[in-house]
């Protein structure tokens, strides 16, 4: 009988945990620098999704461009006064190339289209006319609080008859386009892209001082314009934030804008329409009359905003807006 012990290390003295316990664990799967920089959880990061947004809208609206300066014969024949028939044709083809490309974003994410306007209530049409209200409101408001000063008065009626209903009707249609554009395009399909990434209020944040800033580019604007642009549409946000939809900011962005143009005769964030309802006439100091830049200019229109979010507070408490994580 062999009473040598086996050497060590071989096989009769290694169990089957022992075997299983030196055996090297196998490291955790990577991930894909291009999946960690791209892609998460739910899909495309929001920031590319905004990007290829905005590509897509950029490449439509250059290939518009084109096509109009064939039809038309040079870039030059594009140009000319700033009437209501002029900037409806701006406004609609900028609103026409921000739905396609968010209708072409909407089968890129798997999302169904009317996400992006957040019409999550059945008040829909309500909430419109009641902006129409708060906007109208809100503008003479202000200038009340101008005239007060002596800073503004209403001035005579520009026109009569057939022009001036003529004229109406036109701007009326040119500011409801203006308002489905820029609320869409700040507060439809960026809003609730960026807000899947960074949250509702960072991205309503970043998108008003963006909003603001779009002003610069306006004859006559100033500092506190720009200002007063940036927190208009904070303020929009809010609206959306507490309707669960665009219908109200819709609304009372066309009837402000209305109002300057049309029926008060203002200025409107430096820009002076023609064919109006009533010329306007400022004077005074120009941080309470707004000078050049019109009501937005004026230091009083933050009290109005201020009251404007008190307001809407109150009779809007509940939050509407769904979690855009969720959709």
């Amino acid at each position: 009988m062999n009473d040598t012990p086996s050497p060590t290390g071989s096989y009769e003295n290694q169990s089957p945990e022992n075997s299983l316990a030196a055996s090297p664990e196998p490291a955790p799967p990577k991930r894909e620098w291009d999946k960690l920089i791209f892609t998460n959880a739910r899909g495309i990061r929001a920031g590319w999704r905004l990007l290829i947004f905005i590509g897509i809208g950029a490449t439509l609206g250059y290939g518009i461009r084109l096509i109009l300066m064939q039809l038309q014969g040079s870039a030059a024949a594009a140009k000319g006064p700033f009437t209501p028939e002029r900037a409806m044709l701006g406004e609609g083809l900028t609103l026409a190339i921000a739905l396609a490309a968010a209708a072409i974003m909407s089968v890129i994410e798997s999302r169904k289209f009317r996400i992006y306007f957040a019409p999550v209530t059945a008040r829909w049409w309500r909430n419109f006319f009641t902006g129409i209200g708060w906007g109208f409101l809100a503008l003479s408001l202000l200038l009340l609080l101008i005239r007060i000063p002596g800073d503004y008065s209403l001035g005579m009626l520009s026109s009569h008859g057939g022009v001036l209903a003529r004229d109406a009707i036109l701007w009326a249609i040119m500011f409801i386009l203006v308002g489905c554009t820029e609320e869409f395009l700040m507060r439809g399909y960026a809003q609730f892209t960026l807000a899947t990434g960074i949250g509702f209020w960072p991205a309503a944040i970043l998108l008003s001082l963006l909003f603001g800033f779009g002003h610069h580019g306006n004859l006559g604007e100033d500092i506190v314009g720009l200002m007063s642009a940036g927190l208009i549409g904070l303020f929009f946000a809010f609206t959306l934030w507490r309707t669960g939809s665009l219908a109200f900011a819709i609304g009372m962005h066309f009837m402000w804008d209305y109002c300057e143009s049309f029926i008060f005769g203002t200025p409107d964030s430096g820009l002076v329409s023609k064919g109006v309802l009533f010329r306007a006439h400022f004077q005074g100091s120009p941080w309470i009359s707004g000078g050049s830049v019109g009501p937005e200019g004026s230091v009083l229109i933050f009290a109005v905003i201020a009251l404007l979010f008190v307001a809407f507070h109150f009779a809007y408490p509940q939050r509407r807006y769904p979690d855009p994580k969720t959709l």
